[in-house]
């Protein structure tokens, strides 16, 4: 959840920071040029006081006013352009030139500086230049008309470089993008802390719900930290894994209770069958028939009780050899094998891992039993223990019928057993206790297909203490 959430607070952040930072960047660029063109306005401004009482050009009304003061105007002119390298001159309304500097600048038929001399010919000053951006290497052209007598005589145009005022603005523009940059460092691990105080209590109650799916009933989560709904989330958890511990303690409770009060009468029926027994000729079907399903019937009641103590009992979890063990009860289950006529071949290196030595061997015995008892004469049964990764799995395969994708999904529940199988001695519930004695300590069973034909049961235990 923290990889999807973390990326949409990332992006949506960049957007504010953007937001903000794209005008504030137009504003410094705009704001900087602003001081540039000012100050071409002041500089206009003054070369318009010093040209005001320069004739006004050839063939005009007003007399010649002596050179001296023309000469001065074009040395501060030529000064300007050296000193700042900015061109400006002062040209008549005709377009010629009062005084320039360089001496060969004049005002063209066409373009940005000429749209300037027109306009201040209508005696305003022109317009702000465009904007000029780092990546445009334009001038700023700034126009002022010389005003005597209330008639524009000349006009003063500035035709400014923009290399320093690009510069200005690359910086400024820096300044923000590092701004922004550490402004997004700091929102991140902010978004970093907020996200794992919100979702460390969903992380824990993510394990907690997959430790009580495993069988950990007593799992909890503990309400310590996150936001006030996610507490109270944790709290209603469980206070549900409660009741849910209860219901199922009950259950169990209920399971032994009646398996074990049954036991008793049970026990004296099937004596005072074999008590009527001695009375009836041997062999009578009858008597045979009922002192059989009262023998199962005391199966069933044994398994129950197991079934119960197996889901209620602690695992006693210790680091085990599980080649050693597994071999042992490949040795144990032999001579049932052969009496079946069925091959039981083990492959049980040494391997460790943690689990429940007795309840473990259970397990094995429950698994193998079912293997031999229903792999037909001159079959093979093969039990073959493995590391893989983290855990260390024991796998029993035989050659069998097997069993079909749908008993697949039902195999191991209470009581179940397949259709074809009905007539095979057994109460439906051998397995249903193995997965109760491995999920108590940490382990699995699972059940694939074996090809050519047969049933391959896995059994898992962790290598690392769970």
């Amino acid at each position: 959840m923290r990889a999807r959430l973390l990326p949409l607070l990332i992006v949506l952040l960049a957007a504010v920071l953007l937001a903000l930072g794209v005008p504030l960047a137009v504003s410094v660029a705009a704001a900087q040029q602003q001081k540039v063109v000012v100050d071409r306005i002041d500089d206009t401004a003054r070369f318009a006081a010093l040209a005001q009482f320069v004739a006004d050009g050839p063939g005009g009304t007003r007399p010649t006013v002596p050179g001296e003061r023309r000469e001065t105007l074009r040395r501060e002119l030529v000064s300007y352009y050296g000193v700042y390298g900015i061109r400006a001159g002062v040209f008549f309304r005709n377009g010629s030139a009062m005084a320039n500097a360089p001496a060969d600048w004049s005002v063209p038929r066409t373009g940005e500086v000429r749209e300037a001399f027109d306009e201040a010919l209508l005696s305003r000053r022109s317009h702000d230049p465009r904007q000029a951006w780092p990546w445009d290497e334009r001038r700023l052209v700034v126009a002022s008309p010389v005003i005597r007598d209330g008639d524009v005589v000349a006009v003063v145009v500035t035709d400014s470089p923009t290399g320093a005022l690009r510069s200005r603005i690359l910086r400024g523009w820096l300044l923000i993008g590092a701004g922004e940059i550490a402004a997004m460092l700091l929102a991140v691990g902010a978004a970093l802390r907020l996200t794992g105080w919100v979702l460390r209590p969903v992380r824990v109650l993510d394990a907690t719900t997959h430790d009580i799916a495993t069988g950990r009933l007593k799992s909890r989560v503990a309400a310590a930290g996150g936001p006030p709904e996610l507490r109270r989330l944790a709290r209603s958890f469980n206070e549900m894994a409660d009741n849910v511990e209860d219901v199922l303690e009950q259950q169990r409770a209920f399971v032994a209770d009646a398996s074990h009060q049954l036991r008793n009468p049970l026990s004296a029926l099937l004596l005072r069958i074999e008590l009527l027994a001695l009375e009836l000729p041997e062999g009578n079907e009858e008597i045979a028939s009922v002192r059989t399903e009262g023998k199962r019937l005391a199966q069933v009641l044994d398994d129950l009780l197991d079934l119960a103590l197996a889901e209620h009992a602690e695992a006693d979890l210790a680091l085990t050899d599980i080649g050693a063990l597994t071999e042992e009860r490949v040795a144990a289950w032999s001579p049932a094998a052969d009496a079946q006529k069925v091959r039981l071949a083990g492959e049980c290196p040494p391997t460790t891992g943690w689990a429940d030595p007795i309840a473990l061997s259970s397990a094995l015995d429950a698994v193998i039993d079912n293997a031999v008892k229903f792999t037909p004469e001159g079959g093979t049964v093969e039990v073959t223990v493995a590391c893989d990764g983290d855990t260390a799995t024991v796998v029993v395969t035989d050659t069998g019928p097997g069993l079909t994708d749908e008993e697949l999904v039902r195999v191991g529940d209470r009581f179940w057993r397949s259709g074809r199988h009905q007539n095979v001695k057994g109460s439906g519930l051998g397995l249903s206790i193995t997965r109760a004695l491995l999920t108590a300590a940490g382990g699995t069973i699972d059940y694939a297909h074996h090809e050519p034909r047969g049933l391959r049961v896995t059994v898992r235990v962790p290598r690392h203490h769970p």
